[in-house]
């Protein structure tokens, strides 16, 4: 390897690393797909009750279009859960809508989880556990050896929840005024405006952190690669029992060999030994 090849190898590297992090932050956050699942019900609902103040056709149809996302998914055999949470979280707030009587109950669910998780971001960084690597880890094959075996790594975790809970924090701090302040579409505007800017800032940000960190620790191949050493290891013990015990067989039936050819030599030399 010459000095000139060194740089394109390390470039290389380096852009594979970036590649598998930016693979892996789609796969955690659904990429497009999952920002329109994540979108789609809360427009529906915005716009139908902008255009008629119809609480119950709104809510219906915020709903009907998130079981539809999760039924289109199920029929592609594809990954459910971030559609299986849009129901939810739009089925909380169907609920606290209907209950109360009030449209803008129907965000409430989905601004106070955003709030939990801005804390959430927040407090386990302090922790030492950062939410984001806990998140990620399982993504990256690494689970959660960074937090003993990749301190670079640990680090890169913890800016990004720090970065995610202060956007979140930011996020809710322009939404709670307005549910207090403002009307139901203004409120219903701004919370759709708003849902994937500060996502996408956090994601790019988490990507920013992770692609100068240094490479997660494949833990799945590390027990791959102990049992297959353990498998051999197994091998060989049991080859050489194999062939101790070969060894030790010819030594007993030399033994018991050379014991017996000298007394047939003595009877055979003496003969009325054997009257």
């Amino acid at each position: 390897m010459t000095s000139l090849d060194k740089p394109t190898e390390e470039t290389t590297e380096a852009d594979d690393a970036r590649a598998v992090t930016e693979a892996a932050l789609f796969e955690a956050f659904g990429g497009v797909r999952g920002m329109i699942e994540t979108v789609l019900p809360g427009l529906l609902f915005v716009t139908i009750f902008t255009l008629n103040n119809d609480l119950h056709m709104s809510a219906i149809a915020a709903l009907a279009v998130s079981v539809v996302l999760v039924v289109v998914r199920l029929v592609m055999k594809d990954t459910v859960k971030h559609a299986f949470s849009g129901v939810f979280g739009v089925a909380f707030g169907v609920v606290f809508a209907m209950m109360t009587d009030n449209a803008k109950n129907f965000y409430l669910p989905g601004m106070l989880y955003t709030l939990g998780l801005a804390l959430a971001y927040i407090v386990t960084s302090l922790a030492g556990v950062p939410l984001i690597g806990l998140i990620l880890g399982p993504v990256f094959k690494e689970n959660l050896s960074w937090r003993t075996r990749n301190p670079g790594r640990k680090k890169a975790y913890t800016k990004a929840s720090y970065a995610w809970g202060f956007i979140l924090l930011a996020k809710s701090a322009i939404l709670f005024p307005l549910y207090w302040w403002a009307d139901t579409e203004q409120l219903g505007w701004v919370l759709v405006t708003l849902k994937i800017p500060p996502f996408l800032l956090a994601v790019w940000l988490t990507w920013v952190f992770l692609a100068k960190a240094p490479a997660p620790i494949d833990v799945f191949a590390e027990m791959e690669a102990a049992e297959e050493a353990e498998k051999a290891e197994k091998a060989e013990r049991e080859r050489r029992e194999r062939e101790q015990g070969g060894t030790g067989g010819a030594r007993r039936a030399a033994r018991v060999f050379g014991a017996v050819v000298p007394r047939l030599a003595v009877r055979t030399a003496t003969p009325g030994m054997s009257k």
